[in-house]
């Protein structure tokens, strides 16, 4: 069987779309497998991240050509079982779709959204849905959210394959981490961690106010605050508040950072806060866990369900909770390494390779579908009908 796989994410920025697909392919390459993938990837270096096992094939960059025209081309040269997509599909697809879905925040929260971007997603996401073989998704919370933005749908067609930490995220020694830290972004001394692309679902003006409380509160705490995420539309709002706070001076913005400088700063970081309104899994809190960090993170959306009780958790729309959760594990050193180790614990339940077996199951099972629908129509029985 032939497995299609749109990668046009890869090597692109475009964080957990990219960190999904890119980590999925390496568990693909890491079985022992009797079928092909192809990947199809938009831009110049992607290919560098495909394994040497999944054929990489070019497509445009331009969402309208490779929408519309290239991949649709491509998928009737190529002739795959299926095709794996992120939210949206071709319009004429020519061969059966997985998709996965993560969130549907741009239905439950268009505000946090530019509006042309929220109905985008609100036209191509339902589409592609009602016309998917299978939907997948990365949490239960996920799941129940889908099934209630598309209650069409059957709720056996939904898949829960959950996101895992990379492998390449583990705990590495403080020292040797604090030491890249300095180098690269000079930043010594203590420090907080929060990553994620800096719009507004994820919540980083209320931690700005946080953090100045905290701050305010706790003179002894020597932290800086350091956010690591791309910049976006909303960014300038952000680094207003950053500048308008009291603890400017300690606010750091490094901008999107490669896994090789996120190894350093989860490692060298003493707590990592994740404030977000909403998530359909959390991966960066999960990540933090695997370097051994401490994890305080929103009490919203998927988070608790992926953390499980392995962090502390508060509401992100309550500055004064935030900052007792970092106040409490930043003063309280029994507390932090109890959080560490139960951290790591969680992280290591989740596996890249138990999600592909997942999803690979569902590519057969949809395969295999359409196998048998062609040999039914094809059949002398089928002709007599």
């Amino acid at each position: 069987m032939r497995f299609a796989v749109d990668a046009h994410a890869i090597g692109r920025h475009l964080t957990g779309n990219e960190v999904y697909i890119r980590s999925l392919l390496g568990a693909f390459a890491g079985q022992r497998l009797g079928c092909e993938f192809l990947a199809y990837v938009s831009s110049e270096g992607a290919r560098g991240f495909v394994p040497a096992a999944i054929r990489a094939r070019g497509i445009a960059a331009n969402p309208f050509l490779r929408l519309g025209l290239d991949l649709p081309m491509r998928l009737r040269q190529d002739r795959p079982d299926l095709l794996h997509v992120q939210y949206t599909a071709p319009p004429a697809c020519p061969v059966p779709i997985v998709v996965t879905v993560h969130d549907v925040s741009f239905l439950e929260y268009p505000e946090f959204f530019p509006a042309s971007r929220a109905w985008q997603l609100r036209c191509t996401v339902k589409h592609t849905v009602r016309r998917a073989a299978r939907v997948l998704t990365v949490s239960e919370f996920s799941k129940r959210a889908i099934l209630r933005a598309y209650p069409e749908l059957d709720e056996r067609r939904v898949v829960v394959a959950p996101n895992a930490a990379g492998s390449e995220f583990r705990p590495i020694s403080r020292q040797t981490a604090a030491a890249a830290v300095r180098q690269r972004f000079s930043i010594s001394g203590p420090f907080v961690l929060c990553v994620g692309d800096l719009q507004p679902r994820k919540n980083h003006i209320g931690l700005v106010r946080a953090f100045s409380a905290l701050v305010r509160a706790y003179p002894q705490l020597k932290h800086k605050l350091v956010l690591a995420g791309k910049e976006t539309w909303y960014s300038d709002h952000i680094r207003e508040a950053a500048r308008r706070s009291d603890a400017a001076e300690r606010i750091r913005f490094l901008g999107f950072v490669s896994d090789p400088d996120l190894l350093q700063l989860y490692n060298a970081c003493d707590l990592f806060v994740f404030p977000s309104f909403y998530e359909g899994f959390g991966l960066p809190a999960l990540e933090a866990m695997a370097c051994g960090r401490a994890v305080a993170c929103s009490d919203a959306s998927a988070l608790p369900e992926v953390v499980d009780s392995a962090a502390i958790l508060f509401d992100p729309r309550s500055d004064e909770e935030m900052t007792r959760a970092m106040a409490d594990l930043l003063l309280d050193a029994e507390l932090r390494t109890r959080m560490e180790r139960l951290g790591a614990m969680r992280a290591a339940q989740y596996s890249w390779q138990n999600t592909a077996r997942k999803t690979l199951d569902v590519y057969y099972e949809v395969a295999r579908g359409r196998q048998c629908a062609t040999e039914r129509v094809g059949s002398p029985s089928a002709a007599l009908r």
